[in-house]
């Protein structure tokens, strides 16, 4: 028996995907966090809805966010992130969080 760990996916469903792209829609409630998962493409975050959203890093991560960070949410704002990134999101906001990961093929 290993303790390998079992990685889950970046967002809550897939709602697009083509030969360029995969588009996810995530959601979560007050206090809800995503699985573990990995960036394995670079990504752009769409904020759509929530107050406050956390990025809890993996020790071994490879993305540009390797200390633990609390964010307001802006909606309507546009974030890039290079690939690399293990990591659990968590809301830890009041209101649901809600955003789309628009993931880049090569």
């Amino acid at each position: 028996m290993t303790d390998e760990r079992v990685l889950g996916p970046i967002g809550t469903e897939v709602v697009f995907e083509n030969d360029r792209v995969r588009i996810w829609e995530m959601r979560l409630e007050p206090g809800e966090s995503s699985a573990v998962h990995r960036h394995d493409l670079d990504y752009m975050l769409v904020l759509l809805d929530g107050d406050k959203i956390a990025a809890e890093p993996e020790p071994d991560t490879q993305g540009a966010f390797d200390e633990y960070l609390e964010a307001d949410v802006v909606p309507g704002s546009v974030v890039y992130i290079e690939r690399g990134g293990v990591e659990t999101a968590k809301n830890v906001g009041q209101l649901p969080y809600r955003e789309i990961i628009i993931e880049l093929k090569d």
